[in-house]
Formats: C-alpha cells, sequence, structure tokens
C-alpha cells in the first residue's frame, strides 16, 4: 500500500526553475511558511530536463542568472553561452549559497490541487515519480512556476510507437545521454532543440535526416570561451547591465535601435545590420531597428540581410530556398530565432539529407524508421522529436486544478488563456503564476522576468498577509481589460502572421491567441505596478 504524507503551508510552489527558486527565496526571507515541489530530481526547471546534444542557452551567461551580487560575484561561466551542465552547476552554486534545497520535495509531481471555500485553502496532491508516495498539502496559496516549456509537444504520428529504435523528446532526453556515433539519424523539427541537436550530431553520425516543416530563421551565435581574467574584469559592468535589464524590451542589457529602418539611408542601414550581425545571438534579433516587428517594409530588410549572409554558407544553392528562401516563411522574428554555431554547414556534408515536409509529409512511423509521402523510408537507428512544446499554458492544465464548484482549469483554458495582469485567472481563487500566459514570460530572458514579476507577486502576498485577506480572485472586467491590451498591442504587430508557439498554433486544437504579454517588461511592470499602488483593484479580496 503506497504511504502518505500530510502537511501544511502558507504557500505551495510548484516548480523549482528560476521562477520557483526566486519565490521560495524572497518569500521565505520575508517570513512566510512556503514550500516547493518539483517534478524533476534536481534543480533548474527546464534545465534539469534539457540535456540532449548541444543543449545550451541562448543568452549571455552574464545576464542569465540572478541579480543578487552574493549570488554572481564568485560565479563564473566558462563561455559565452553556456551549456547545460554549467547552467545546473549555477543552479547547484544558488543553492549553496541560500541553502533552497531544504524546502524542496524533488522527483515528485503535483497531479492536483481542489480549491477549499470553507477553509480558503487549496488541498493538492503531490505523487513521488519513484516511490508511488502520496502527498497531501494544504495550503492557503498556490504559486505556479511551470515555465513555458514544461509540457512537451509530440505530434500524432502513424506509427509511432512501433518504431523498434531509440526514440526520445528532446525534453525527455535520458539524463545518462545516448551515444550517436555511428548511428543513422532522424531529427523531425528544426526549432531551438532540433538545431541544437543537428549540428552537434552531424560531424559524429553515420548519416542524419532532418525533417522541417518551417525553415528556421537562425542567428549566429557567436560563441566563445571566458577567461578568468575577462570574468573578474566584466564583473565590474554588472550592477549596471543587471539595473538595465527591468528597462528593456526584453530584459536583457541592450534593447532596440531607437530609430525606424527607414529613417535612414540605404548605406547607413546596411551598415547597423552589419554591427548588429558581428556582435551575433539576438542582438540582431532584439537589438534590431524599433519597426522590425511592426512594419513589414522594415522587417523585410532584415529578413533579406539575414537570407544573403545564410546562403553565403550554403554551398548547395538547390537548398537556398529549403534553409534560406528568397522570400520569408514568416516575417523575421516573430518566431523565436534559434542560436547556431555550425548549423548551416551541416548541409554541405555528403551525410545530410534534409526533407521538406510541407511538400513531401510524414506519412507514418515504421519499426525501422520514417516513411514520407514520395513513397521513401528513412531508416533510422535513432529517432529524435524536436517537436517543441505545449507551451506556456501546457504545464499548468497538465495538473487537475478544480475550483470549489468543481470547474476544472484545463477546461477554462479551451477556449483560451485568460487571465487578470498575466498572474491570475476568474473563478480560481488564491491561484498565481510566475512567467506564465499572457506576462512577457517567453519574450523576456528568463531571470529577470522571474525576479521582476516575482518581486510583484512576493509583494502582492505580503499585502495580503498584512490586511488578513484570506481569498483574492480577478474578476472579469479585469481580465477582458487585460485580454484588450493584449490584443490591441498584438494587431499593431506581425506577430499573428507566423503559426508559431507565440501564438499557441503549434499544437492541433489549441486556440490561436497571443499566449504572451507583448508589449515588453518596462510596459509590463508599469501596468501591474500601477495595480499595485491602487490597492490590486483587478482582484476581489475577503
Amino acid at each position: 500500500m503506497t504511504s502518505s504524507v500530510h502537511e501544511e503551508h502558507e504557500i505551495l510552489i510548484v516548480g523549482a526553475g528560476f521562477a520557483g527558486l526566486y519565490q521560495l527565496h524572497k518569500l521565505r526571507e520575508r517570513g512566510h511558511d512556503v514550500h516547493v515541489v518539483e517534478s524533476a530530481s534536481g534543480l533548474g526547471g527546464v534545465w534539469y530536463w534539457n540535456c540532449y546534444p548541444g543543449a545550451r542557452v541562448d543568452t549571455w551567461g552574464p545576464m542569465y542568472q540572478f541579480s543578487d551580487e552574493k549570488l554572481w560575484r564568485d560565479w563564473n561561466f566558462s563561455e559565452l553561452y553556456p551549456n547545460w551542465e554549467e547552467v545546473r552547476k549555477y543552479f547547484h552554486h544558488v543553492d549553496e549559497k541560500l541553502g533552497l534545497s531544504r524546502d524542496i520535495t524533488f522527483d515528485t509531481r503535483v497531479t492536483q490541487a481542489t480549491f477549499d471555500e470553507g477553509t480558503h485553502r487549496w488541498n493538492v496532491v503531490a505523487v513521488n515519480n519513484t516511490t508511488g508516495e502520496v502527498r497531501r498539502i494544504t495550503a492557503r496559496y498556490l504559486v505556479l512556476c511551470t515555465g513555458f516549456g514544461s509540457k512537451p509537444y509530440i505530434p500524432d504520428l502513424p506509427g509511432l510507437d512501433t518504431f523498434q529504435g531509440i526514440k526520445h523528446h528532446t525534453a525527455r532526453w535520458p539524463q545518462e545521454g545516448i551515444d550517436l556515433s555511428g548511428k543513422r539519424l532522424g531529427v523531425i523539427g528544426t526549432g531551438a532543440s532540433g538545431v541544437q541537436v543537428i549540428q552537434e550530431a552531424a560531424p559524429v553520425v553515420d548519416h542524419l535526416t532532418v525533417f522541417q516543416r518551417t525553415p528556421m530563421i537562425a542567428l549566429p551565435m557567436r560563441q566563445r570561451t571566458i577567461s578568468d581574467a575577462e570574468n573578474a574584469a566584466d564583473k565590474q559592468t554588472y550592477p549596471q547591465r543587471m539595473a538595465r535589464r527591468n528597462g528593456t524590451f526584453a530584459g536583457f542589457d541592450y534593447d532596440f535601435v531607437q530609430q525606424s529602418a527607414l529613417e535612414v539611408s540605404d548605406e547607413e542601414r546596411t551598415k547597423i545590420l552589419e554591427e548588429l550581425w558581428e556582435i551575433g545571438g539576438f542582438v540582431y534579433w532584439l537589438g534590431n531597428f524599433s519597426d522590425v516587428f511592426s512594419n513589414e517594409e522594415s522587417n523585410r530588410y532584415v529578413y533579406d540581410f539575414w537570407r544573403d549572409k545564410t546562403r553565403m554558407r550554403i554551398k548547395n544553392k538547390d537548398l537556398w530556398d529549403v534553409l534560406a528562401p528568397t522570400d520569408p516563411p514568416h516575417p523575421f522574428g516573430v518566431k523565436r530565432p534559434s542560436l547556431e554555431q555550425r548549423y548551416y554547414e551541416v548541409f554541405n556534408q555528403d551525410n545530410v539529407d534534409i526533407v521538406t515536409l510541407r511538400s513531401n509529409p510524414i506519412e507514418r512511423v515504421t519499426p525501422a524508421g520514417v516513411v514520407t509521402a514520395d513513397g521513401i523510408e528513412h531508416r533510422l537507428d535513432v529517432l529524435v522529436l524536436a517537436t517543441g512544446f505545449d507551451a506556456v499554458t501546457g504545464g499548468i492544465t497538465a495538473i487537475d486544478i478544480r475550483n470549489a464548484a468543481g470547474e476544472s482549469f484545463a477546461d477554462s483554458f479551451k477556449d483560451g488563456a485568460h487571465t487578470a495582469l498575466g498572474t491570475a485567472t476568474a473563478g480560481f481563487p488564491n491561484l498565481l503564476f510566475v512567467y506564465g500566459p499572457q506576462s512577457p514570460s517567453a519574450f523576456c530572458n528568463g531571470p529577470t522576468c522571474a525576479e521582476a514579476q516575482g518581486e510583484w507577486v512576493v509583494d502582492f502576498l505580503d499585502y495580503l498577509r498584512e490586511n488578513r485577506i484570506t481569498r483574492i480572485e480577478p474578476t472579469r472586467e479585469a481580465e477582458k481589460s487585460w485580454q484588450n491590451k493584449i490584443d490591441e498591442i498584438t494587431s499593431s504587430t506581425l506577430f499573428d502572421r507566423a503559426e508559431s508557439w507565440y501564438m499557441g498554433a503549434n499544437v492541433p486544437g489549441k486556440k490561436v491567441q497571443m499566449l504572451m504579454y507583448p508589449g515588453g517588461l518596462p510596459m509590463f511592470l508599469h501596468e501591474v505596478n500601477e495595480s499595485a499602488a491602487n490597492g490590486y483593484p483587478e482582484f476581489v479580496k475577503n
């Protein structure tokens, strides 16, 4: 018989990534009774699960960490873009400094949560992944920090279960790894994880088949090592750079060029794009001209520059329109670009083939490989599903969350996400989320958003305790107001021109809508801080 543990807390947090750890640390500092439940066996959220070949951060390491000086002062990343192993070491460093693990239950998945109107508390069920032990936890407030990439999306491919080789989604890669040397490898998907696996595996596999639906607009990473001396000198700039993060659109230490691509001469525009290109990384995306997401002509200039630079690296001209099309598959940057180190050179290798799924779709998976519409069976030893996530909302709706009337949170979101301030949903009292739906989340540097939105949530929970409030719930009117603001901003952009996970369009049956707050971090913080200054009028408080 499975044993059962009962416990009570004021606040229960789900998830031990950047957002969950920040909540734990700050709430604990302020004297709250708080506990975290994490489904993985270690810290880091997505960085526990992302251990596939080539997995690494797409943000400069110095800015991909908490802003607390006692955490960064004696921590050094060895590369500009750290790999998953080094990010894990960073989380262990944070744990050593702050002693977070003592208030975290690992290897345990929250499966159910039901609100009790009589006690104004959540009754939560969590199950140990290994032993099956059930933890029954009651908490006044439930804070979900499940991130935007915690529920893998696996396409419904006929015969997928029959494949007899090695098969894994990138987000569920075996912790012990897989030796790909000499294997026949197939990768379905060319998003961030697909790009990383492809460029890492191509030099060692016997043969690589890439199954591409939409060309990835990947940007050069400009990876390099960072010496201890450079780290020491760089840290002199950390306080100013960290302080700047909340004032930039995406929470980095740089921002858009404050002019339109149409306001400068052809020569000046090319010069600026060359400079951004040489810096590399997301600077060419989120440090580009201010109207790159709103003006089609400006966007096209940026795309054409990328296309011409990229084609110079592809020897086979027959692949130019496959990998870097003459006309953009969608406006530049409205799908999250991937960062690459040698992705396009991979397709110069004799042992690499690419299948364009829009013209030659997958018909079925067989025990030996993948059959496409042209009748060819691509025989494989290893099949990698780099097919992304039920992003932003999937981690929340995967939990059976019900209000006192028995209404399901997942059912509530079937017709689309709806929140007030990107933090709470009407009908589900005392439930808050950080880095979740309709917050800046995927448009923002993770650690920055974890701190910026997270600080607001901590202040809100302080306010509730100080005012002896035991039940809060956002109003439908507040949700409509927030939705209208998101819709208004989105309508002025090019984001709805792409079938992206930003819009929920990658998962069949999911409502197509902007899942994040698209106005940028400063505008978001203005909205939520104005709410705080006015006593949180979006919420009914009892």
